[in-house]
């Protein structure tokens, strides 16, 4: 699978429609669908898988819910793309699939961490992404229980109390039979609530500690980039932004300072998007599968016994 680099057409950028109520409901009805494919999936299906099976083979029992994991995320892309008609493009180097990788994301949405599926599901890695996010998240009902079971790294943020548990839940990732998309947000929260006041106080620390002043990201928060480095280089493929392993300084300052350059790299490209309109390298990525993505759909509401309404609707606006 790989991107088609090619600038977009004047009537391909971004556009901005009114809320109508098709929409509106069109919306309802797919949060209804993921909602309650998420519930019968982590309740009926994943025990089996992440239970049971870990009895006898962490490694297949991995797979296993990875292969779950993966059916029940396809259905956004699927949501998103195909039924909701957005429009996803890819700019930057190619991803080959099934690395295992180490990707240092930055915050520009509340639910950009969604976005990453649909660069996963075309690289046959979905069911293999894994968050470092706030423990707090997994107390969440029904999708708190999903997150123990997809074996994400909770984090209090605390260095004291989160170092020892990154180190812990980390070392069981070093099985390089294992794809991995090990993802976090290194500038914490660049988002849409607060990101003005973040975005001053990252400043004003940078300035007084003679750190690179940044308009668009936060400055990163180098040691969890580092724990994960340490604990997980001798089995990583790249650090994406698509850096081989192996070129990633060793010493923590300098891997610290190559984390900082990177998001110093991450603030410009930003700045030029909002003056340029586009990235470098900007094309579309293959388009999914409308038959696959069906097949898929299918397989997931059938077994998540879905209320026949929600499957009808579903199926009027994709025919």
């Amino acid at each position: 699978m790989e991107e088609t680099f090619k600038p977009l057409k004047s009537d391909d950028r971004l556009k901005h429609y009114p809320l109508t109520p098709f929409r509106l409901i069109r919306g309802l009805v797919c949060l209804l669908v993921y909602i309650s494919t998420a519930f019968m999936f982590v309740v009926y299906f994943a025990p089996v898988a992440a239970v049971l099976m870990r009895l006898f083979s962490i490694h297949y029992c991995r797979k296993a819910t990875s292969f779950l994991f993966a059916l029940w995320l396809a259905l956004w892309p699927f949501l998103f793309e195909k039924i909701n008609g957005t429009k996803v493009v890819f700019s930057g180097d190619l991803v080959p699939p099934k690395e295992r990788v180490l990707i240092i994301s930055n915050h520009r949405t509340e639910v950009d961490w969604m976005y990453l599926w649909n660069l996963a599901l075309r690289k046959g890695c979905l069911g293999y992404i894994k968050y470092i996010l706030k423990s707090s998240l997994m107390k969440l009902p029904v999708f708190g229980w999903g997150f123990h079971i997809l074996e994400f790294i909770s984090v209090e943020r605390k260095w004291e109390v989160d170092e020892p548990a990154m180190r812990q839940m980390l070392s069981t990732f070093k099985d390089s039979r294992d794809p991995l998309w090990l993802s976090n947000w290194w500038d914490l929260r660049f988002s849409i609530f607060g990101s003005e006041q973040k975005c001053q106080r990252s400043q004003k620390f940078a300035s007084e500690v003679g750190l690179p002043v940044l308009a668009n990201v936060l400055l990163p928060k180098t040691r969890g980039f580092l724990v994960c480095l340490e604990v997980l280089q001798n089995s990583l493929d790249a650090v994406y932004d698509r850096i081989p392993a192996k070129d990633i300084p060793a010493s923590d300052a300098e891997a610290a300072t190559w984390l900082i350059d990177r998001f110093q790299l991450k603030d410009q490209l930003l700045l030029d998007f909002k003056a340029q309109g586009h990235f470098p390298n900007e094309g579309n990525g293959q388009e999914l599968s409308t038959l696959k993505c069906l097949v898929n759909f299918t397989v997931v509401l059938k077994n998540a016994s879905l209320p026949p309404i929600c499957y009808d609707a579903l199926k009027t606006m994709v025919l």
